[in-house]
């Protein structure tokens, strides 16, 4: 089994804010996050998928065609968007990164060959604060 990356980066717009919570209480728990006037991030995305190698090529997969799919499926989704108001896959969820990250692999994964599979989706908010996903479910 080997393991290749594609590292990707996009630009969003976001707020973290409960509309249950009063806006002292979403201050309070999200802090600047909560921001009326929302607030971005430079995101690094890495896709990581596993398999084995094609004795043809001697590739896991195209790293291109992987750009490609990364480009058409997830970043034309997300990049310079706003996360709580464009994206239809965050539509009556959180934009926290965890969420995004768990909707990044499941669109990706729809899209993916069947022989990929889609190993992690680490998920950079910021230098020093990241997500990882495996995909697993409760």
């Amino acid at each position: 089994m080997i393991y290749l990356t594609r590292i990707e980066h996009f630009n969003a717009a976001h707020k973290l804010f409960n509309p249950e919570w009063d806006k002292e209480k979403n201050e309070m728990i999200f802090g600047k996050c909560a921001n009326e006037n929302w607030h971005g991030h430079n995101y690094e995305l890495q896709v990581t998928i596993k398999g084995e190698v094609n004795e043809g090529t001697g590739f896991l997969f195209d790293v291109k065609q992987l750009s490609l799919l990364i480009k058409e499926y997830v970043l034309e989704e997300i990049d310079h968007k706003n996360l709580n108001l464009e994206v239809d896959f965050l539509k009556g969820k959180m934009c926290s990164t965890e969420n995004l990250a768990i909707g990044i692999w499941n669109r990706l994964k729809m899209y993916l060959p069947s022989e990929v599979i889609l190993h992690k989706i680490k998920l950079y908010e910021t230098p020093r604060i990241f997500v990882e996903y495996f995909g697993e479910i409760k």
